[in-house]
């Protein structure tokens, strides 16, 4: 077998813009339920399932699709919440439309945290901040996370758990 490796350079989609200014809304003092919204990508639900476990505060589920924006009725079912957390960004659409709608939820009052892998974590903070929303709380797991078994998944997750509280003010 003949593999024949191509390097070749690529543009960055992200122009140079300014963007106006979004600011982050505050973590509440007091989370009363926790909105977890799930793109479907793979494992995804294994990653939030372990930081609600960890957690452990009323929740609500919501579900986007990995590849296109949420609708505006599971944006809507996603603000119940007085927090969103999204996952999962590991490739680059799937990213892109957690960062956007993150920044959705955002415009809206409603406080989020992303959830990205690590190889797509600097496209993530390029992205929101050429949309205005610098300070986006983006929280970097270890790639890959598809085809993993699920007690792979909650291994990287647990790690990520304290950074998660911190960002959320939980003790």
């Amino acid at each position: 077998m003949r593999v024949k490796v191509i390097e070749k350079e690529v543009m960055d989609p992200l122009a140079e813009a300014i963007a106006q200014k979004i600011e982050i809304s505050p973590i509440p003092e007091k989370i009363s339920k926790i909105t977890y919204f799930d793109n479907t990508k793979p494992n995804a639900d294994v990653i939030l399932n372990t930081v609600r476990e960890k957690l452990n505060i009323d929740h609500i589920e919501a579900i986007k699709p990995a590849g296109a924006p949420a609708t505006e009725e599971q944006i809507r079912i996603a603000k119940k919440g007085d927090v969103v957390i999204l996952a999962l960004g590991d490739c680059g659409s799937c990213t892109t439309w957690v960062i956007l709608d993150a920044i959705r939820l955002e415009k809206e009052g409603k406080p989020a945290l992303c959830i990205c892998t690590h190889e797509f974590t600097e496209y993530a903070h390029s992205l929101a901040k050429a949309q205005g929303a610098e300070d986006l709380r983006i929280v970097e797991i270890q790639h890959p996370i598809a085809g993993l078994k699920e007690d792979e998944v909650t291994e990287k997750t647990l790690k990520i758990i304290p950074e998660i509280k911190k960002l959320l003010n939980i003790t």
